[in-house]
């Protein structure tokens, strides 16, 4: 198996309950309040290690008892967190209000925005070529850009998770071998409003290939054809927080395991179809043994 180097955010994640999106000036009264580890990076992270992969990753956190959480989580997967970094600025938080399955996130980045270029090199040192480089956009983009521009150099498999979306992005298309977007990044990242034109336009752009995820009906692969990937319905969807990153973790471990990217995109949906059953980030993600038995019962 080929390693996973992470370059990404850890938040904290302040979830609650609420009947409905509130209005503005509303108060509402909300339920099952939660306080869990989370990130785009961690929850990668998370699910690379949590489903068997070797992960290493880098980021900030602060000196604080948010700190603390996210990194005895993703100890306990399994991820290596000897580039994570301590700042004096407090650690990223996520505010994230749940309703009817769907959810609304406001991020304060904290000690994310201090991830720097040199915490990229660093984690990439003992990278050899073939491994998989996946990163996001929660950290800032020269950090990401010189992360990708390296892996790209040093031979690996370049995978960019392009959340939050921001058209100052584009730049990093020709550095990704693969780019994983939703429907909304890539109308954000292509300027394009049909699917198919939209991941033309990041090929186009430099992109490898672009696999983009479109909730429940799966995903799109294109990589010069179009392969829909269905999703996997494996239960009632209650929280669809951490489904993308779960998809994209699941994603890179079969990867690194030598699958084509159509097995791992399979592999990935039914991942992502097991998060969404549960609530919360990374306590929602499945292990691999819990997986691949479902994996036989849906292939």
């Amino acid at each position: 198996m080929k390693n996973i180097f992470l370059l990404g955010s850890l938040n904290a994640d302040l979830t609650i309950r609420a009947p409905y999106i509130p209005k503005a000036g509303e108060t509402l009264k909300g339920s099952d309040f939660m306080l869990t580890a989370g990130g785009k990076g961690a929850n990668q992270a998370y699910a690379c290690a949590n489903l068997g992969g070797n992960v290493f990753m880098a980021g900030c956190v602060g000196n604080d008892q948010f700190a603390q959480m996210l990194l005895k989580s993703l100890r306990a997967a399994g991820a290596d967190l000897s580039h994570v970094r301590r700042t004096d600025v407090s650690t990223g938080v996520a505010v994230i209000t749940v309703a009817e399955g769907d959810n609304r996130i406001i991020l304060d980045e904290g000690a994310n925005g201090k991830v720097t270029g040199e915490d990229a090199a660093a984690l990439l040192a003992n990278a050899r070529e073939g491994d998989i480089f996946m990163t996001q956009l929660e950290t800032p983009l020269p950090a990401v850009e010189y992360a990708l521009r390296l892996a790209r150099e040093k031979g690996l498999y370049t995978v960019l998770n392009p959340a939050p979306a921001v058209q100052a992005a584009r730049t990093l298309m020709q550095y990704a071998d693969l780019i994983t977007p939703n429907e909304t990044e890539l109308a954000i990242l292509s300027g394009e409003k049909e699917i198919e034109a939209g991941c033309k336009a990041l090929v186009g752009m430099g992109a490898g290939a672009v696999l983009a995820t479109l909730g429940k009906e799966g995903s799109l692969l294109y990589d010069g054809a179009f392969t829909p990937i269905p999703a996997v319905d494996v239960g009632k969807a209650v929280d669809t927080t951490a489904a993308g990153d779960t998809f994209c973790g699941a994603l890179a471990v079969r990867l690194a395991e030598g699958a084509s990217l159509r097995e791992a995109a399979h592999f990935a949906s039914l991942c992502s179809g097991i998060t969404v059953t549960r609530r919360g980030a990374q306590v929602s993600i499945p292990n691999r043994k819990e997986a691949d038995e479902l994996l036989k019962k849906f292939s």
